[in-house]
């Protein structure tokens, strides 16, 4: 019975069984992916095989050394994107992974972006001399906060050097998120960067309660929109058949008019993408978290999260309901004007500096989303930038801004901690002329004045929106941006032209790595503000997305 079973099965299988090709992948074109998921692996072994003293440098090295090599394949997979028509604006790269990612020029420049800062919030988290030689996370994060588990701990300096290959896995998400061609891929990118976000958020060695706090409402609130995403993504599964963003855009195209179910979809798919970015109305996590997680976890969120979610937004609104736009535009526009109102007058009333940065966040996301508002008309002819090169330059340029301005929040203490009320940065220009000047540079970037990147950033989403039609959306943007420039001028007269109350501002002396963060910034800050052409160039050759 059994020799038959065995003589018979097999043959069976092979007349009736369904014939699966093997996957057909371009592990050259994916390299980039597998290498940085790859480095959070080395991470876990590390981990587990590092003896406790030598972790932490170890941890850095890998994550550093890591991405700095998986930069290099970024940019040697650009470099051999190949040209292909898209409409008017031509693109480079093609769809990969059997269809589930895009590896084309935005999505590469993205990846490139998403890298650089993610080596600038590495050398953060490796910031150790802060606390007596530890780093800003705390040793056992199962120890309540204050309790005898803690003192231990921190008596026998121990610390989370698991932060590295939570971050590396946060990034492989990002880097995932931002050329996803399905649902489904984009999802798993979703949860793959969130996680470890939710946990590093409730690891800060100082003020527990509010970074646990903070864990708390992103990861209750990040669950729901995850499950508004997924109920989209049924939904549009349900109208095109398909999860795949070029067939669902097939299934758009060729509908005769809106059904409901389109517009349950592309409005379930926004809640979560926009949640993502910190857009109002899904925007109130955003303070809070900002406040309560550790610094160089916020700096890591605040510039990374942000470019993955609004590139992946942009492929899924484009990509997918390009044929719709006259359907999801009205809804930007209201969600761009409500985030720039928002967050520029909110955050005249901050007095806690990581606040005021989130409102700032908040207010850039509405920025970014008039960009992005004007789109789908980027192929006119005679525009000159389109909505995507637009968004990868003004990203870019905020992201920098972003590390270098927490980066610097680090450094100004006192004896519990962090100093991150307004009032204790009264006379910092006095105390650390460097420090002070360098957040002017932020500052002033932030608010767009001219020579500095954020200038040139605004006048690129603004010149896209303009060329779009969405003349309106940039009048009410140039408004926000002045009165936003209120506050960020305040903060220079502040540190600049107030003095200080009692002994004034306490300074510690920045590690090398932080110093190295702000030195970079700040120079970044500046050359694109002086010579942005070729960023601009570059984010303006990397053409359309691929179908």
């Amino acid at each position: 019975m059994i020799g038959t079973l065995a003589s018979v099965l097999p043959g069976s299988l092979a007349a009736d069984g369904p014939d699966i090709p093997a996957a057909d992948l371009d592990y050259g074109q994916l390299s980039p992916l597998i290498a940085i998921a790859a480095v959070a692996m080395i991470g876990l072994v590390v981990e587990v095989v590092a003896p406790r003293r030598a972790r932490f440098v170890a941890q850095t090295v890998v994550a550093v050394l890591g991405s700095i090599i998986t930069l290099g394949l970024t940019v040697w997979v650009y470099l051999g994107l190949e040209e292909v028509p898209e409409g008017r604006w031509a693109a480079l790269g093609s769809v990969g992974g059997e269809g589930a990612v895009a590896v084309d020029g935005p999505g590469v420049l993205t990846w490139a972006m998403l890298l650089i800062f993610g080596i600038l919030s590495f050398l953060m988290f490796a910031e150790r001399s802060h606390e007596g030689g530890l780093s800003d996370f705390i040793g056992r994060a199962a120890d309540a906060p204050g309790s005898p588990g803690e003192t231990e701990a921190t008596s026998a300096r121990l610390e989370h050097t698991e932060v590295f290959p939570l971050a590396t896995f946060a990034l492989a998400g990002m880097m995932l998120f931002a050329v996803s061609n399905d649902l489904i891929t984009m999802f798993v990118a979703l949860e793959v960067l969130s996680l470890p976000l939710y946990v590093l958020c409730g690891v800060a060695r100082r003020r527990r309660l509010l970074s646990q706090e903070a864990a708390m409402k992103y990861f209750l609130l990040g669950a729901f929109s995850s499950a508004f995403f997924l109920y989209g993504a049924a939904l549009a599964y349900g109208y095109s058949g398909s999860l795949n963003l070029t067939e669902i855009n097939t299934a758009v195209s060729a509908r005769g008019d809106e059904t409901a179910i389109l517009l349950a979809a592309i409005g379930l798919l926004l809640v979560g993408l926009l949640f993502k970015v910190g857009a109002v109305p899904f925007h109130s996590w955003t303070p809070d978290v900002y406040q309560g997680a550790p610094t160089p976890v916020t700096a890591f969120m605040a510039a990374a999260t942000k470019a993955a979610a609004f590139i992946a937004m942009m492929r899924v609104l484009f990509v997918a309901f390009g044929g719709a736009s006259w359907d999801w535009r009205p809804v930007l526009w209201v969600v761009a004007v409500l985030t720039m109102l928002v967050g520029s007058i909110v955050a005249i009333s901050q007095t806690d500096v990581k606040r005021m940065l989130a409102y700032s966040s908040i207010a850039h996301a509405g920025f970014l989303t008039v960009g992005l508002s004007g789109a789908y008309l980027g192929d006119q002819e005679g525009l000159s930038i389109t909505s995507v090169s637009s968004v990868l330059f003004y990203l870019l340029a905020y992201g920098v801004a972003t590390i270098g301005a927490f980066a610097i929040v680090t450094v100004v203490r006192d004896s519990a901690g962090e100093t991150t009320h307004l009032s204790k940065w009264a006379g910092l220009g006095k105390e650390s002329p460097f420090l002070a000047g360098s957040f002017a540079v932020f500052m002033l970037s932030f608010a767009g004045i001219p020579l500095t990147a954020g200038f040139i950033g605004k006048w690129a989403v603004f010149s896209a929106a303009w060329g779009g039609g969405a003349w309106l959306l940039v009048v009410i943007g140039v408004l926000c941006s002045a009165v936003a420039a209120y506050f960020y001028v305040r903060v220079i007269v502040l540190m600049f032209f107030t003095d200080p109350v009692g002994d004034g501002p306490t300074v510690a002396v920045a590690g090398v790595t932080t110093t190295v963060v702000i030195a970079l910034a700040v120079i970044t800050t500046v050359v694109l503000g002086l010579l942005p052409g070729p960023m601009l160039d570059l984010a303006q050759n990397a053409g359309a997305f691929v179908r």
